[in-house]
């Protein structure tokens, strides 16, 4: 499978149409599905490296579509959605998605996006130098490989998508310091913080419930306020630190 094979959900034939044009143009290859249910059907039987998806679909909306993804795989997924419509993206956001970019969008945005989402995908991470050297970060009752790109939690693998992962990395290798939602931003995302941007939020929402939301009674990711967030500095548990010097 090409690293750089993605797969487009969208009912709008034009815009199909040039994008397959242009990101062809930067080496992607484009895939185009024009409706909900046709897009379910080939997200699940072949192979790509990201999906690009549409919140308004005909046959299947572009949630549902997500979320039955979701039940079987964590390729990320970017979601299109409307300018100006903050419900959509938090709930594409919550549901899963890796990011958002709202419509209209000059193609060369979603070239950035789609770049920043591969930096941090499981397929190249997993196999780049610069993973493999890093050390297993273990905190508390927590345990993150960046060479495999996997997170236990007690021993229990828990599912991230790559930018969930990403934000945990960065929050782990800094625990005890308060990391700033510009900085989460652009390390996570690859973008600068803007005024209305959430992600950064709701992804920390999201490590929240799939880690749980404290620990010993203290909460596990801590809010900053006016800076950003704060994962605390908690010893490995026993048996937890493998690898970890």
């Amino acid at each position: 499978m090409s690293e750089d094979r993605i797969l487009l959900v969208d009912d709008d034939v034009e815009l199909g149409e040039l994008l397959v044009d242009y990101l062809g143009a930067e080496g992607l290859d484009l895939e185009v599905v024009n409706d909900g249910k046709r897009g379910l059907e080939v997200a699940l039987r072949e192979e790509h490296s990201l999906i690009v998806l549409d919140v308004m679909l005909p046959g299947m909306n572009g949630f549902e579509v997500l979320r039955r993804i979701r039940e079987r795989s964590w390729v990320p997924i970017l979601m299109l959605t409307a300018r100006g419509d903050d419900v959509d993206r938090i709930v594409g956001l919550e549901m899963g998605a890796d990011d958002y970019l709202p419509k209209p969008f000059n193609p060369r945005e979603m070239v950035a996006r789609i770049r920043a989402i591969q930096r941090r995908a499981d397929q190249g991470a997993a196999r780049s130098p610069e993973a493999t050297n890093r050390r297993v970060l273990a905190v508390g009752d927590v345990v993150l490989d960046p060479s495999i790109r996997t997170v236990e939690r007690e021993g229990q693998t828990v599912q991230l998508t790559s930018a969930e992962f990403s934000l945990l990395e960065a929050l782990l290798t800094r625990a005890g310091r308060a990391v700033a939602r510009e900085d989460l931003s652009q390390q996570v995302l690859g973008r600068p913080l803007s005024a209305m941007d959430r992600s950064i939020d709701v992804h920390i929402s999201s490590l929240r419930r799939k880690l749980g939301s404290t620990v010993t009674g203290v909460e596990r990711i801590q809010t900053v306020r006016g800076v950003g967030y704060l994962y605390p500095a908690w010893p490995p548990r026993s048996g937890s630190g493998k690898g970890n010097d």
